[in-house]
């Protein structure tokens, strides 16, 4: 069935057919219509699961993890400082290996207030051990967040479904809604292999001792190192029942490879309009990375092969640094052979608009340079 919906509607319904038991959310724009979604499926009795009304975004992962500790499959959603709230509690989820899917509306931080989308708020969280997963349709939004729940279900690791504020948020696209005999196929209850049992009393996060630590964070990187295999293995599951198929990196390359946008997100629709319309006869294509946590590395080198040079759109800014993806790829490409030009550039921060103009103006200026720019280039608000 084909429906008209927004992208947080999308996330709500993609949750209603995942059949979490239990559900935890507090409002924040542009997050606040996923939880009322939710609300009202679950108060008409369409979803059959305990929705916890809690008082702060904190108390909604707690609620998360507690229900997750117990063996059920749960769900929440956040956005901006509600997620920098939860910050503590994530490290906590992940180092108890809680498969918890988070849906962040991507929004700046404060201060200033701003109610513009950037994606601080979930990089900001990049090293607690959550996968990061980067949205760009409402399609791709309720198809992620399934695949999220069988992913994180299967490496024992929360995970977070990033998508834009408003830019995806609040903005109707048709989405292709699957049936919920079929999602039930693709993903059946969550079977958990540790939870709390009073017929099997256990310990869970409490004190070891240095060498424990040690092990069990070593554990966390092997299982990290598995999930893009992993993820491979359920998106091939996912396309042969619906249809729909998804990868870590996706990319478009034209015939003359003279450069390569690199980017996320809404962005990459941006980018993808420029192509078709400019950009493909000047030798332009696209990387979309979907992963950020854990980095794509060896996908994003092969999708690098042939380009002569590359630009980072950045929609983030570490202050000191630049843009965070640039630095992510500069560092996973530091020492290869194939290594090209990368230009760093930061645009669209607080949900300034990117155009497909302003994008033929980078291009154009970065296809002059004889040498890749050193530093970060800011694109025109």
């Amino acid at each position: 069935m084909k429906k008209l919906i927004t992208g947080n509607e999308a996330a709500a319904l993609a949750a209603k057919l995942a059949r979490p038991q239990v559900i935890a959310a507090y409002p924040i724009t542009p997050q606040t219509s996923i939880g009322e979604k939710l609300a009202e499926y679950t108060a008409d009795g369409s979803l059959k699961a305990r929705y916890i009304k809690v008082e702060s975004e904190t108390s909604a992962f707690a609620a998360c993890i507690g229900g997750s500790l117990s063996g059920a499959r749960v769900f929440t959603a956040t956005s901006s400082q509600g997620l920098a709230l939860m910050h503590e509690l994530l490290h906590w989820a992940s180092g108890a290996r809680l498969p918890i899917v988070l849906v962040n509306v991507n929004r700046s931080m404060a201060s200033p207030w701003s109610l513009g989308v950037d994606h601080n708020d979930t990089l900001s969280q990049r090293d607690t051990g959550c996968l990061q997963i980067y949205c760009e349709t409402a399609q791709e939004v309720l198809d992620t967040i399934l695949i999220a729940y069988k992913l994180a279900e299967s490496v024992i690791l929360p995970i977070f479904i990033c998508m834009d504020g408003f830019l995806l948020s609040h903005y109707s696209e048709a989405v292709n809604i699957p049936d919920q005999d079929e999602v039930d196929l693709f993903l059946p209850p969550r079977d958990a292999q540790y939870f709390m049992d009073t017929n099997a009393p256990a310990t869970f996060g409490g004190g070891v001792s240095s060498e424990a630590l040690y092990q069990f964070r070593q554990r966390i990187q092997a299982d990290m190192d598995n999930v893009l295999t992993e993820h491979d293995r359920i998106c091939d599951q996912f396309y042969q029942r619906f249809g729909r198929r998804y990868t870590a990196v996706e990319t478009i390359k034209p015939e003359n490879q003279e450069l390569v946008i690199i980017t996320n997100s809404t962005m990459a629709g941006t980018v993808k309009a420029y192509i078709k319309e400019k950009g493909q006869q000047k030798g332009v294509g696209l990387i979309k990375i979907r992963f950020f946590r854990p980095f794509p590395k060896e996908a994003l080198k092969e999708a690098l092969k042939g380009f002569k040079k590359a630009i980072v759109i950045d929609r983030n800014l570490s202050p000191g640094s630049g843009g965070i993806f640039s630095q992510e790829i500069k560092a996973s490409l530091y020492g290869s052979e194939d290594q090209i030009p990368i230009v760093s550039v930061i645009g669209g921060l607080g949900g300034v608009d990117v155009t497909v103009d302003h994008l033929d103006r980078l291009v154009c200026e970065v296809l002059k340079q004889k040498k890749a720019q050193p530093g970060t280039i800011w694109m025109e608000a």
